[in-house]
């Protein structure tokens, strides 16, 4: 009787699979194969099936993480939200003892080296994570406006990250940044979101232009422009969150009044540094804010004062964080990106050599296992972290963009699965699966293109290597199974 109810269980998770999804997988599977063939192919090879060859344990890796999928489905999927803090503390106490891991590969202690096998916890931490905040934010009660629960939230999130940074893989790291784009969904105020991309343009805009004066005025263009945008940012914060167009109007004309009289005055008058009339506006800006607080109470004037405040603090900061607590190999990363430095035989070398390679595959592309670029080994870590240069050269412009529509399939799928969730179990998890894929996918394929830092983050199934292929298998086969598991509770 008990087996004939698993058996009955079993085709009914069968039948309710999300079948285009494991279409795609399969499809970006079999692309990746090819592509890990085309990047590890020496002239001279005869089998590519070879288990001596990248491309032949590329198929072990393969078969092993379908069977693993296959497993996977074959849970009940109860197990997975009763045992997700297990399973999270688990590879806590993985990641940390990793940390103090004697082998060392590439300057990065994030291996575990198990005789010919090697393993990497931060890939299988994914997955973990995702879990242990599905659970946690499907907990009864549980609201991410409250600031003890946003904090759990949060500390989630950035204890499994600072023991990743603690075994000096910084890439697989910053991929728990993504999750923030599930918080957003969740109802995560976009003034947060909006605050970190802000200090992203400060950074770029900040150090790419530090240098640079304007006309004949001991005036840091970067510095300038980051605290014009501090006021202006400010400005419209106040007008979406406080509503008062009067207060919006008021900063922006004095604001700018202000700016067009140095402006004026330097350029034709006495040349002085405009800054310093810049930095007095910011802070009767952040003056008035904390006034307009007082006097009406409304919490949110309080709030965009400590965004201006924390602006000005981030943007100082940042010129110490890029010299003094960066590596050497990360900061000369970012100035060649920035363009602040031309390394093409040290920092720059792959980048140039990824450039080229897409570039000699023009339209149509120089078709399998003809690629020069690659054949000939001019692109380091062709077969992971760069193996989208192969897919360039090999298949050119029309291999890369089906190779980008697969993946466009895969989050429009994700979103699709994720949104007819029935708990918020299944969606909070599922919009942590597509937040890690569209994070790998476009760290990844800028930094190929030369558009992102080279922060070393596998292509989801085309990166050689067991780990990588096997985090995300789990992290899409679980999501899988939770949503067979919401069908069968539909029928």
């Amino acid at each position: 009787m008990v087996q004939a109810i698993g058996n009955r269980k079993e085709k009914g998770v069968i039948r309710s699979l999300d079948y285009w999804t494991i279409i795609i997988y399969i499809a970006l599977l079999t692309f990746g194969w090819v592509s890990v063939c085309g990047a590890s192919y020496s002239y001279g090879d005869t089998d590519l099936f070879s288990l001596d060859t990248r491309s032949g344990m590329q198929i072990v890796w393969i078969g092993t993480s379908i069977v693993l999928g296959f497993v996977i489905l074959m849970l009940d999927d109860r197990y997975l939200d009763m045992f997700a803090y297990i399973i999270f503390g688990f590879m806590l106490i993985l990641l940390f003892g990793t940390i103090f891991n004697p082998h060392s590969i590439k300057g990065s202690r994030s291996w575990l080296v198990l005789g010919p096998i090697r393993l990497q916890p931060a890939e299988f931490a994914k997955f973990a994570t995702a879990l242990a905040l599905a659970k946690l934010m499907n907990t009864y009660g549980f609201s991410i406006s409250k600031w003890k629960d946003f904090g759990l939230t949060l500390a989630v999130i950035f204890i499994p990250m600072l023991f990743i940074v603690m075994q000096r893989e910084t890439g697989s790291a910053l991929v728990y940044l993504s999750f923030f784009l599930m918080l957003y969904r969740e109802g995560m105020p976009g003034s947060i979101l909006f605050t970190g991309v802000a200090m992203v343009i400060y950074f770029v805009v900040g150090i790419r232009f530090a240098d640079e004066m304007l006309s004949i005025t001991p005036t840091s263009v970067g510095k300038f422009a980051v605290l014009l945008m501090i006021q202006i940012f400010s400005a419209a914060l106040v007008y979406v969150y406080c509503n008062d167009k009067r207060d919006t109007t008021r900063m922006s004309l004095v604001g700018l009044a202000a700016t067009i009289v140095a402006l004026v005055f330097a350029l034709f008058i006495i040349p002085f540094d405009i800054n310093i009339i810049e930095m007095i506006l910011c802070v009767v800006l952040i003056g008035y804010l904390l006034y307009r607080f007082l006097a009406t109470r409304f919490r949110n004037y309080l709030w965009i004062a400590a965004f201006a405040i924390g602006s000005l603090l981030f943007y100082n900061m940042a010129d110490y964080g890029l010299n003094h607590v960066l590596e050497p190999h990360q900061r000369v990363r970012i100035n060649v990106l920035l363009g602040l430095e031309e390394d093409l035989k040290g920092a720059g070398y792959n980048v140039h050599q990824s450039e080229i390679a897409i570039g000699s595959g023009g339209l149509q592309g120089k078709g399998f296992l003809n690629g020069t670029q690659t054949k000939l080994k001019y692109v380091p870590e062709q077969d992971t972290d760069f193996i989208f240069c192969t897919v360039g050269e090999e298949e050119g412009f029309v291999g890369s963009a089906g190779v980008l529509i697969l993946f466009l399939l895969l989050i429009w799928r994700l979103i699709h699965l994720a949104e007819r969730q029935v708990h918020r179990f299944g969606r909070v998890y599922g919009y942590c699966v597509l937040s890690i894929f569209l994070f790998h996918v476009f760290i990844n394929v800028g930094m190929v293109l030369g558009l992102t830092p080279v922060i070393g983050i596998p292509l989801p199934f085309f990166s050689y290597g067991g780990s990588s292929l096997w985090g995300f298998t789990l992290l899409l086969f679980i999501f899988l199974r939770i949503d067979a598991g919401r069908n069968l509770l539909r029928n």
